[in-house]
């Protein structure tokens, strides 16, 4: 039970009584009992602006709850209700004796005065009474109000009524003690309803009775004035016992409110078990009141704060505690697990207000001895923060593939909250993704400290430990070395004396070494330094150190792991790539290839050389990275060397292009493997330098850009085609006329897309870009990959600017060729003339030749119209242009045959010979050498 003053602190086995305990009990409730109560029951949180439920079902709880509430509020109600019935009856009861008592008096008094009225005992001996009788008791009826004046002879027989049809009748009614001389009141229900009738005697001078004279009264007439207050008093009753409900109803509230419901035996229960909880709790429970004075402290209380007998009652200020916790506890303010001495114990005291929810005003304070969980908490606390950084080195060790990165990270996560310094030395082969030799020297890849100016290696020195230092024992070992106190170790003093006394200058005095092991490859060792705090390293801290660097070692060998297939399909890939840009007088190039940091794409471009001095542009981009993307890439590049070798057109060439990508993707499904599909997009531009007309066609790809001599930036309108791949869709192409100079650039979608811009605004921005380039492409690639190229590209980036040149108009002869043999000689000697103005007098027995053998074939086999045209550009071209479709073939004539030399010799004097076909039909070409003018 709760301690009370003047009573021991023995716990009584009977249940509490007397007016001391009940004065105890009282004050604890007075001061708590609603907070009290609500710790025994469940109670739901009213937030601010919410309703209190309690107010609108305080009636209902009380009527339907088996509480003392409900019982208090039943039992007023019933007693409310029998008071409001008694008196309605009572009233009624009254109403009509009263009325029956008037009719009694009214009907007497009328009869008597009318049997006593002058004249009326003498009408009575006339030869027609009721003529004399029948209007003076008619008048005398109106004038008092009963209801009839009978005057009837001594047999009963009516001589008046208010009826005339009833006169001469008998009269209805006692008769004969009013003959005797007496007075005769009666109720008897007549003919106009129940009434009160009273009969008196006619009587002579001598007492004879001469005849009778009866008046009655209905009891209606008499008692209306009751019937017409009766709804008024109805009506206050019912005002009443609403008003008696309701003032029962707010006081059961209260009721209610004060009792939570409870009946007596729950109350009974509830303060039992307040008083085992207030035994049985660990915790101290201390009640102030709002004046400071205490009012209620459990066994623990009075153990925690040695409290006096008499505490109950006093002021805090007054029971002998210390300062701060009797200020505490007087202040009434909110505390929170503050920590309190109270002699040799540590208190954590926490302190609420109670009258937060319209409680008494006070406070409720508990008391928990902390002073051996201060001990196990530091520990925990310890525990705790170490489980915490070993959480957190799991997730922020290993973000990027990055060998260098990741172990900065490993030296980011210890200091400060293991080590003031960590630094992180790898073996040379493992930064380039290569297997580690314990033989080589390793290299300082990261160094961290709480300061910049420690006397340690710097990052990327190379060091090579000696066998007696800590480091070297770990990579040999494998084992984790704790060395307490550095200043005593010589093994680590070996390394270098003069750094290792500066270190012990400086302040660092304990150190922890670690392999870094992924299975059997030692990738390196990490070394852990303490200066700050004044213990050296323990086993608990060195088994930590094993733990956070096993877990980085897995994220440095994955790293390790991506460099090399990083750079294998890096190599994989520049190998797949243009080495060098071929020769050429139609374009002067300037190409970039960058290939994302997050893996190798899929990205390629090239430039090819065409007959008639033309050149071929090509950039394209295969979807995903890795290796697939770069082998599926060197598939492309490969298969557009050998179309256009036949001098296809674009659009024909991407259609070629996109089945070959359909059968890529066939081949992969047909083997089961689990490649992705092949997705690829391609521009295609050829560019004649003759006619400075470039014909463009793209499968998907980003459109080029244009850059005029004036220095105007376009998009031209090339048609977009669908990505390779998708078949069944034909390809278009748009021709540009160029003017010398201007610039086409060619870009992969790397260029203008990223995560953070779609591809409007990233060609708005190259718009910009090439807008403030210089004038040779070199400095426009320069610009464009300045201001687009994002800090880490995610994908590749291929950019080709080519500037246009146009070959000159007296480096091209053309001629038209008649339909005439005899015209071949005619060719021959102007393109000697034309051969000996340019200065090429050597080429001219070989031009002869081989244009004689393919104007021949023309006449021969072609058709109308034919033309020569001779080219002066790094080679001598020889066209022949005839309106056939018609391909020659190269071939061995027999010894026997007159013709089918004459292509022979043309592939035997050329360099080059083919045939490409024109709208119009075809073209014949051959290609010669200069002579070496050095020579």
């Amino acid at each position: 039970m709760v301690r009370l003053p003047d009573r021991s602190g023995a716990r009584s086995h009977r249940r509490p009584g007397g007016p001391r305990a009940r004065r105890a009990h009282d004050r604890a409730h007075g001061a708590h009992g609603q907070r009290t109560a609500g710790h025994s029951l469940t109670h739901r949180r009213i937030h601010p602006g919410e309703p209190d439920p309690g107010r609108f079902t305080a009636l209902r709880s009380a009527l339907t709850g088996r509480s003392i509430a409900r019982q208090m509020f039943v039992l007023q109600v019933v007693i409310v209700l029998l008071l409001v019935v008694a008196a309605v009856v009572a009233l009624y009861l009254q109403a009509r004796h009263d009325s029956t008592q008037e009719a009694r008096n009214r009907s007497v008094a009328v009869a008597e005065s009318f049997a006593n009225a002058p004249g009326t005992r003498e009408a009575l001996s006339s030869p027609d009474p009721t003529a004399v009788l029948q209007p003076r008791a008619e008048a005398a009826r109106k004038a008092t109000g009963v209801d009839f004046i009978v005057v009837m002879n001594t047999d009963g027989i009516r001589y008046t009524h208010p009826k005339p049809d009833r006169i001469g009748k008998k009269f209805v009614g006692t008769i004969a003690p009013a003959l005797a001389g007496q007075t005769v009141v009666e109720e008897v229900n007549g003919t106009i309803g129940r009434l009160v009738q009273a009969v008196v005697p006619v009587k002579a001078p001598d007492g004879k009775v001469v005849g009778l004279v009866s008046a009655g009264i209905t009891t209606a007439n008499v008692g209306g004035a009751a019937n017409r207050q009766l709804p008024l008093v109805l009506f206050a009753a019912a005002v009443g016992l609403a008003l008696a409900t309701a003032g029962t109803a707010l006081v059961s509230r209260r009721l209610l409110r004060q009792t939570h419901g409870l009946g007596p035996d729950e109350m009974t229960r509830m303060y039992e078990h307040h008083d085992a909880v207030l035994h049985a709790v660990r915790e101290g429970v201390l009640i102030v009141s709002g004046e400071g004075r205490l009012l209620l402290a459990n066994d623990e209380a009075h153990r925690l704060l040695d409290l006096p007998e008499d505490a109950e009652g006093r002021h805090a200020l007054d029971l002998g505690l210390a300062a701060d916790t009797a200020d505490l506890l007087a202040s009434g303010r909110v505390a929170t697990d503050e920590v309190h001495l109270v002699k040799d114990r540590l208190l954590a005291v926490n302190q609420r207000p109670t009258d937060v929810r319209g409680g008494p005003p006070g406070s409720v304070a508990t008391l928990r001895d902390s002073t051996e969980l201060r001990a196990l908490s530091g520990r925990a606390e310890t525990a705790r923060e170490r489980l915490n950084m070993l959480y957190d080195a799991g997730v922020g060790i290993g973000t990027s593939l990055d060998v260098t990165r990741t172990a900065e990270e490993l030296a980011e996560h210890a200091v400060p909250r293991f080590a003031d310094f960590a630094t992180v030395d790898l073996f040379d082969a493992v930064l380039g993704g290569g297997q580690p030799e314990a033989t080589t020297p390793l290299r300082r890849t990261a160094s961290r400290g709480i300061r910049e100016d420690a006397p340690l290696y710097k990052v990327g020195r190379q060091i090579r430990f000696v066998d007696s230092s800590p480091q070297a024992r770990s990579l040999r070992s494998g084992q984790a070395t704790l060395e307490p106190h550095l200043a005593s170790a010589p093994g680590w003093h070996a390394q270098d004396r003069e750094r290792a006394a500066q270190v012990v200058e400086y302040g660092i005095h304990s150190l922890i070494t670690v392999p870094l092991r992924a299975g059997t490859l030692v990738l390196g060792v990490v070394s852990f330094w303490r200066s700050k705090k004044a213990e050296p390293f323990d086993t608990e801290e060195l088994a930590l150190a094993e733990e956070l660097v096993t877990r980085a070692a897995v994220s440095i060998d994955n790293a390790r792991r991506y460099t090399r297939e990083h750079s294998m399909a890096v190599t994989l890939q520049r190998s797949l790539l243009p080495r060098r840009l071929p020769e050429q007088s139609a374009l002067d190039i300037a190409y970039r290839y960058l290939p994302a940091q997050a893996g190798v794409g899929g990205d390629w471009f090239d430039v090819l050389p065409l007959s008639g001095a033309r050149v071929a542009l090509v950039v394209g981009d295969v979807v995903g990275h890795g290796l697939h993307a770069a082998a599926t890439m060197g598939r492309l590049r490969t298969a557009v060397h050998n179309f256009s070798a036949l001098d296809l057109p674009p659009d024909e060439l991407l259609a070629l292009l996109d089945e070959l990508v359909g059968r890529i993707d066939q081949d992969e499904a047909a083997e089961g493997g689990n490649a992705p599909v092949t997705g690829a997009t391609c521009l295609y531009a050829i560019y004649d330098p003759v006619t400075r007309r470039c014909t463009v066609a793209r499968a998907g790809h980003p459109p080029p850009a244009l850059i005029r001599p004036d220095g105007t930036v376009e998009f031209p309108d090339v048609p977009a085609g669908p990505p390779l791949g998708l078949g069944g869709l034909p390809f278009e192409t748009a021709d540009l006329e160029l003017e010398e100079g201007s610039r086409l650039v060619l870009y992969t979608d790397g260029l203008v897309e990223d995560r953070t811009r779609d591809i409007d605004e990233g060609l708005e921005l190259l718009r910009g870009a090439l807008e403030r380039a210089g004038e040779s492409p070199e400095d426009t690639c320069r610009v464009v990959l300045e201001s687009q190229l994002p800090a880490r590209p995610s994908d590749d980036i291929a950019l080709i600017v080519a500037r246009t040149q146009a070959l000159a108009a007296d480096r091209i002869a053309e001629w038209q060729v008649p339909n005439d043999p005899a015209a071949v000689a005619e060719v021959r000697a102007s393109v000697s003339r034309r051969l000996t103005v340019w200065g090429l007098d050597e080429l001219t027995f070989t031009t002869e030749l081989v244009l004689s053998e393919l104007v021949t074939n023309a006449l021969r086999y072609g058709a109308d119209p034919i033309r020569v045209r001779v080219l002066f550009d790094r080679t001598l071209i020889c066209e022949v242009y005839d309106s056939s479709s018609t391909s020659p073939h190269l071939r061995y004539a027999a010894m026997t045959d007159e013709g089918g030399r004459g292509l022979f010799l043309v592939a035997q004097l050329s360099d080059r010979w083919g045939t490409r076909y024109t709208p119009e039909g075809k073209v014949i070409w051959a290609e010669q050498p200069l002579p070496d003018v050095s020579a």
